[in-house]
């Protein structure tokens, strides 16, 4: 019997195990899944909450989402060892494994900005919408707000879902307008990069519409530090932003089971990130690893549909070597971003690694499917290991 761990029930680590599990009967394999916590959150939601767009109860319990024929570990993962195949748990029986798949996503860390866990938690001003509990406070905030400066900005690290702070600053905006306070509002995002989104010809659009609703866009800012008494982001050159209302994204990172308690990542530009062949997922060292998602090294945007993706890849490829076939199937990069420009508007970006699949267009079917139709589709089908469109 080959003994599968999976390191992760989020998006790709929950599909991965499902997708598995109907390739592979019972007898073929068992499937392990760990994850320290119980509760699966549907993280498009966190950008959406604060609006009201969506309700704040967007996560389901693992175990509604595994099939029957999966077991569920609730641990923390401390390690992995490549060499003897075992993976290091917190509190349990370590697992030995035949195969095994990494998709442990990014951690967040506020503590790697300064300043900022002491800006959230002691005023009512600043609001890491990346985490849940934020994006739920947020709501009221922005409720209450009646001007001044709404700041977003990115940290140096990547972040999964890139997408996400343009789609919070635009909403935003929007918000604003609708509210009738938006004459008296400045609105600002801050990215350390040339740019605000990397792929075109969806930039140019993006800039289009900035310049149209007078969004402003601070080029090459590197965060330092956070003033909470002073309301003030500071950046690595010397410059200073005033806030009135500041929601930043948080500092992300590996996880330090893989950073601090295995090898796997030995091989990444940063020692942050799990080294994959960016078309088969396996690991390139070991060959019975494969990892996908925030987690790995592939130059794809770290997004739910490019994991979707890769879930499909590598759940085809580990059952190929099981049954002692050759590995055919390819990720070849695919991600999708739906930019949310406004209330009933948005934009599709669609890319891979040779470039851009969609047109830069708005439409408020695209808001329909992304606010109304793809929450039940993620739960109900693709989390499920169901997907009729891989």
């Amino acid at each position: 019997m080959v003994k599968i761990a999976i390191l992760g029930a989020g998006s790709g680590g929950a599909m991965t195990a499902n997708l598995l599990r109907r390739k592979l009967n019972t007898d073929e394999a068992d499937i392990t899944v760990v994850d320290k916590s119980t509760d699966h959150y549907y993280q498009p939601s966190f950008y959406l909450i604060p609006f009201g767009y969506l309700e704040p109860d967007q996560s389901r319990d693992i175990d509604e989402l595994l099939k029957p024929d999966v077991e569920f570990v609730q641990d923390a993962v401390v390690g992995i060892d490549p060499d003897e195949r075992i993976v290091t748990l917190d509190e349990s029986t370590n697992i030995e494994y035949d195969y095994l798949v990494v998709a442990t996503g990014h951690r967040l860390d506020p503590t790697a900005m300064p300043g900022l866990v002491e800006a959230w938690q002691e005023t009512d001003a600043v609001y890491p919408f990346y985490h849940y509990e934020a994006a739920l406070e947020m709501r009221e905030a922005l409720q209450n707000f009646e001007g001044g400066t709404f700041l977003v900005t990115q940290p140096d690290t990547p972040i999964k879902c890139p997408g996400a702070p343009l789609k919070l600053t635009m909403l935003a905006e929007d918000y604003f307008r609708r509210k009738g306070v938006r004459e008296d509002v400045d609105i600002i995002m801050t990215r350390n990069a040339e740019h605000h989104f990397g792929v075109q010809p969806y930039r140019d659009k993006l800039y289009e519409i900035w310049d149209d609703r007078g969004i402003e866009f601070w080029e090459n800012f590197s965060v330092s530090e956070v003033d909470p008494d002073a309301g003030v982001v500071y950046g690595a050159d010397g410059e200073k932003i005033d806030y009135d209302l500041y929601a930043p994204v948080t500092p992300q990172f590996g996880q330090k089971a893989i950073t601090d308690g295995s090898p796997l990542a030995n091989g990444s530009e940063n020692g942050e990130y799990v080294t994959i062949d960016k078309h088969s997922c396996q690991h390139d060292e070991y060959e019975e690893i494969f990892a996908l998602g925030d987690c790995e090294n592939a130059p794809h945007s770290k997004t739910a549909a490019a994991a979707r993706k890769q879930a499909h890849v590598v759940s085809k490829n580990v059952t190929s070597l099981i049954r002692g076939q050759p590995m055919l199937a390819e990720y070849d990069g695919y991600a999708a971003c739906p930019l949310l420009t406004g209330k009933g508007k948005a934009m599709v970006a669609e890319f891979d690694y040779d470039g851009p699949i969609s047109a830069p267009v708005e439409s408020k079917m695209n808001w329909i499917m992304d606010v109304n139709v793809l929450p039940s589709v993620y739960w109900d089908a693709w989390m499920k290991g169901y997907d009729p469109l891989p």
